[in-house]
C-alpha cells in the first residue's frame, strides 16, 4: 500500500522540468527535519517558564534544576535549528525561482518579520542562559516571555506564507504580471489564523509528549524521584490540553478545506464521486479508479468533514484529471495524522481519569511504555499533517494560481544540492545526539550544570535561596 502511494507521488514529480523532483525531495526532507526543532522553539519556553516560576515561588530546587537543564537543551536545539532554518531560507529561491521571482513582493513581509523574530528569540535566549546566578530571579524569569513571544510570532509568519499558498490573496494578476500588492492582506489571509492554531497546538503536542516520554523512560528504569515525576508531569499537562484541543481545531480546518480546496478533501476522504451522506473510509487505496481495502462507516464522513448528517462531500470526478493531487499518499497521511491524534487524546484522558480514581499511572509500567512511544508518534502525526496539506495541494504551489512545475527550478544540478543537504543534516543529527547523550550522562552522574563561560551559573539550591531572600 505505502509503496503504491509513493510510486504515485514519484510519477507526479517526474512530469515537469528536470529540477522538479530533486526540488521536491530536498524541500520535503529539510522542512520535515526542521519542523520538529521549530516546535521546540514555540513550546519549550512556556514549559521552562512554568518550572522556573515554580522554583522561584516555592523555592523548589528540583524545579529550578529542571529549568536549568531544559534551558541548556533548548540552546543546543536552537543552534541546530538556526542552521536548518537558514538552509530553508536559501532553498526558497534556489529550488522555487518561479515562486519567489514572481511573488517575492507579496511574501517579503512575513519573511522579514520571521527574521526579526529569530534574532529577538536568540538575544533573549542568550540573556536567559547568561542570567543564571547573575540576575535577580524574577527579572531573569521575565526573559523567557519575549523569547516565547518571538518564537510564536516567527512561527505565525512562516505558517501564514503556507496559508497564503492555500488561500492566495493580496495581489492582482494583470497579463501575467503581479500588481496591486497588499503584503498585509497576504500575510493575514483568511486561512492564516486557523492554520497557525493547528500548527501551534501541534507544537505543544510534539514537545509535550517527547519531553514527558524522556522522563517516562527514566521512570521505567527505576528513577522514581521527584525530578522525574515533575519532569514528566509539566510537559504532559501541556500535551493534554493540546491533544484535546487539536481535534476541534482540525475539525474547523477540515470544514474550511471543503469550501476552499475540494480536491484535497476528496483525496482525504478517498471520494471517487460526490456522495451525500458520505461515509468515512478508513484505510484503503485508489487503484485503477476504484477504492480497494477501505473500511466504510456510513454518514461519519459527512459528520466529520461537513458537520452534517447528510451534506455531500465532493468527489474526484468533479476535478479535471490534470488538477487532481496524488490521492493515495494524501489519504494515508491524513488518516495517519487523525488516527494518531485520536490515540493520543485517549491516552491523556485515560491518564487523568486514573488520577481522578486515585490511581498512580506513573507506577504502571504499561502506561509508561505507551508514554515513551507517544513522543515519536506525535512527531509522526506532525509530519503526516504537513504531507497531507502539501501533497494535497498539488499540482499547485499557489492554489489555482501557480503550478508546481512552473515554480520549480529548471537546473539539472539540484541533485548535488540535495546530496549536500543530506550530508549536512546527517552531521547535525549525529552531533545533536552525541552532545545530548553526553549532557545526559553528566547530569545522571550528579553535575548540576554544563560548564561554559556564558552558561548557567549558580546551582538550583543557590537560586532557590536567592528567591527566598528576595521574597523577604
Amino acid at each position: 500500500m505505502v509503496s503504491s502511494a509513493f510510486a504515485e507521488l514519484y510519477l507526479a514529480s517526474t512530469e515537469g522540468p528536470p529540477g522538479l523532483l530533486p526540488a521536491r525531495q530536498q524541500m520535503a526532507f529539510s522542512l520535515g527535519w526542521h519542523i520538529v526543532l521549530a516546535c521546540f522553539g514555540v513550546a519549550f519556553p512556556a514549559m521552562i517558564y512554568v518550572v522556573h516560576r515554580r522554583g522561584i515561588v516555592r523555592a523548589d530546587p528540583v524545579a529550578l534544576g529542571l529549568a536549568k537543564r531544559w534551558a541548556t537543551v533548548s540552546a543546543i536545539l536552537f543552534a541546530i535549528g538556526a542552521v536548518s532554518g537558514t538552509v530553508l531560507s536559501f532553498e526558497m529561491g534556489l529550488l522555487w525561482p518561479g515562486l519567489m521571482g514572481r511573488y517575492g513582493d507579496v511574501l517579503g513581509l512575513p519573511f522579514a518579520f520571521e527574521g526579526l523574530s529569530f534574532f529577538i528569540e536568540a538575544i533573549f535566549l542568550g540573556i536567559y542562559l547568561y542570567g543564571w546566578g547573575r540576575m535577580p530571579p524574577r527579572r531573569h524569569l521575565a526573559m523567557l516571555v519575549p523569547m516565547a513571544v518571538a518564537g510564536v510570532v516567527g512561527t505565525f509568519c512562516v505558517v501564514s506564507v503556507n496559508a497564503w499558498m492555500n488561500n492566495p490573496t493580496g495581489f492582482r494578476l494583470v497579463d501575467g504580471e503581479v500588481t496591486d500588492v497588499d503584503p498585509w492582506r497576504a500575510m493575514f489571509n483568511d486561512a492564516a489564523f486557523l492554520q497557525f492554531a493547528h500548527m501551534w497546538v501541534g507544537a505543544f503536542m510534539v514537545v509535550g509528549f517527547v519531553v514527558s516520554g524522556v522522563y517516562a523512560a527514566g521512570l521505567l528504569r527505576g528513577r522514581r524521584d521527584e525530578h522525574h515525576r515533575l519532569g514528566f508531569t509539566v510537559p504532559f499537562v501541556f500535551a493534554t490540553v493540546a491533544a484535546i484541543a487539536q481535534p476541534l481545531i482540525g475539525h474547523l480546518l477540515g470544514m474550511r478545506v471543503h469550501d476552499t480546496q475540494p480536491a484535497k478533501l476528496a483525496a482525504f476522504e478517498l471520494a471517487t464521486h460526490t456522495e451525500g451522506p458520505a461515509p468515512l473510509r478508513m484505510g484503503g487505496l485508489l487503484i485503477d479508479g476504484k477504492v480497494v481495502g477501505a473500511l466504510e462507516i456510513p454518514r461519519l464522513g459527512s459528520i466529520i468533514a461537513r458537520n452534517s448528517l447528510t451534506a455531500p462531500i465532493p468527489g474526484l470526478d468533479t476535478v479535471p484529471p490534470e488538477d487532481r493531487p496524488p490521492v493515495n499518499i494524501t489519504h494515508l497521511a491524513f488518516q495517519t495524522m487523525v488516527g494518531i491524534g485520536t490515540l493520543l487524546a485517549l491516552l491523556v484522558i485515560g491518564f487523568w481519569l486514573a488520577r481522578w480514581l486515585r490511581r498512580d499511572p506513573l507506577a504502571n509500567r504499561w502506561f509508561l511504555r505507551v508514554a515513551v512511544a507517544a513522543g515519536p508518534l506525535a512527531v509522526l502525526a506532525l509530519e503526516c499533517g504537513w504531507i497531507a496539506t502539501e501533497v494535497g495541494r498539488q499540482p499547485w504551489t499557489v492554489w489555482r494560481v501557480l503550478r508546481t512545475a512552473d515554480a520549480a527550478s529548471t537546473s539539472t544540478g539540484l541533485w548535488w544540492s540535495y546530496t549536500g543537504v543530506l550530508l549536512v543534516y546527517l552531521g547535525m543529527t549525529v552531533g545533536a545526539i552525541v552532545v545530548l547523550r553526553s549532557m545526559t550522562r553528566r547530569w545522571r552522574a550528579g553535575a548540576e550544570s554544563i560548564a561554559s563561560p556564558y552558561g548557567p551559573g549558580a546551582g538550583p539550591v543557590d537560586e532557590a535561596q536567592r528567591a527566598v531572600r528576595e521574597r523577604g
